[in-house]
């Protein structure tokens, strides 16, 4: 049922003119007045609400901010927080305190996850998958199992620190069990455990592909960019199924805009076609992110135009008293460029919807399609 708000929105995004607005209105207001009270639901359909996984929505209350801290308080704990002296307890100890964490809260998100308590549940479940990088680097630190030009990459809690192409079996074990979780218990923080390896799994990847030779700037940032690409395809494609129960795009996403944008970023160039072809990207990523309904994508653009605006002003204004004053006026501009988004948003995504052709209007996840 759409509301007046949702009528409002569509005559001022210009889909619907003052007559037809007004016609529109009356005949839904007509609809509303003749339609039926609602029969009390059944036993059976009361029954069915209480087993759908999105019965529970997500809120931002005390509840909710206790349960996700609690999780995360867990996952830093036995990761970029544990210290050198629980390193030192071996790989044998590592692996059987790792598997035991995963087992207990798995234990205990499933027996949640029965009781229809699905964030809690889900939760824990993510915490489970995040001791895999534990419980693998305890496996093969106990049998030197790190492979031929990526040795020893040090202690655990240098997983969360350093690029090392040690980290990437550890990376792809954690992958796969978000990916097996996510097929018993679709919770979306799930994906954030997942990509997040598949974040610093592109990193890694370059040290792995090199042989562990650092220098090899130009492969590395090669690499996070590819790798950030096939992300976002994913979280696109993700976006298009859009399964029930939760946003399971918004991390893909995320990690996929920061290792395109990211490698993009870090391609220093002094010639001046490159780096307009660097701002021209930039705002495609606004308009993609009106494409797919996406604002991450917005704000990486925003930031890569202002960064490209930085450096031509250093360029123009070098030495030159007015510099401060054109990176204050970029500035300005940067926040007026925001406004001028924000208040075009609906527009320009009802312009989109009447003017993409339907093979491209197919391809916009049906998020993206709402005006309003």
């Amino acid at each position: 049922m759409f509301s007046e708000a949702d009528l409002e929105a569509a005559r001022a995004a210009g889909v619907l003119d003052e007559a037809g607005y007004l016609k529109l209105k009356a005949f839904l207001a007509g609809r509303v007045s003749l339609q039926p009270a609602p029969a009390a639901p059944s036993q059976t359909q009361s029954q069915s609400q209480n087993q759908d996984p999105a019965a529970e929505k997500p809120r931002f209350d005390v509840t909710h901010v206790l349960w996700y801290t609690g999780a995360l308080l867990v996952m830093t704990a036995m990761g970029m927080f544990s210290t050198t002296a629980f390193a030192a307890l071996g790989g044998g100890a590592l692996t059987v305190t790792g598997l035991l964490y995963a087992a207990g809260f798995l234990a205990l998100g499933n027996h949640l996850w029965g009781k229809n308590l699905r964030t809690p549940g889900g939760l824990a479940i993510a915490v489970a998958v995040s001791m895999v990088p534990l419980s693998v680097y305890g496996i093969q630190d106990a049998f030197d199992m790190w492979g031929t030009g990526n040795a020893n990459p040090g202690h655990y809690r240098d997983f969360f620190e350093y690029i090392r192409g040690g980290w990437v079996i550890m990376e792809v074990a954690t992958v796969i069990a978000a990916l097996l979780a996510l097929r018993f218990w679709p919770f979306p923080f799930i994906v954030f455990v997942g990509t997040f390896a598949l974040w610093f799994m592109s990193m890694d990847l370059a040290i792995w592909f090199t042989g562990g030779r650092f220098e090899e700037y130009d492969t590395r940032r090669e690499v996070s960019m590819f790798f950030g690409l096939a992300m976002i395809l994913v979280a696109w494609l993700t976006d298009l199924r859009r399964p029930r129960g939760g946003d399971f795009a918004f991390w893909l996403h995320l990690f996929g805009v920061m290792c395109f944008w990211g490698g993009l970023s870090l391609h220093a160039s002094d010639n001046n076609l490159a780096k307009a072809l660097y701002c021209l990207i930039n705002i495609g990523l606004i308009f993609l992110g009106v494409f797919l309904g996406r604002r991450v994508y917005a704000v990486f653009g925003t930031i890569g135009i202002m960064l490209y605006l930085g450096d031509l002003s250093w360029r123009v204004f070098d030495n030159v008293l007015l510099f401060s004053f054109a990176l204050s006026g970029i500035g300005v501009g940067v926040i007026a460029l925001g406004l001028l988004v924000h208040r075009n948003e609906a527009r320009l995504a009802a312009w989109m919807a009447r003017n993409l052709p339907p093979g491209l209007s197919a391809l916009r996840p049906a998020h993206a399609r709402v005006v309003g």
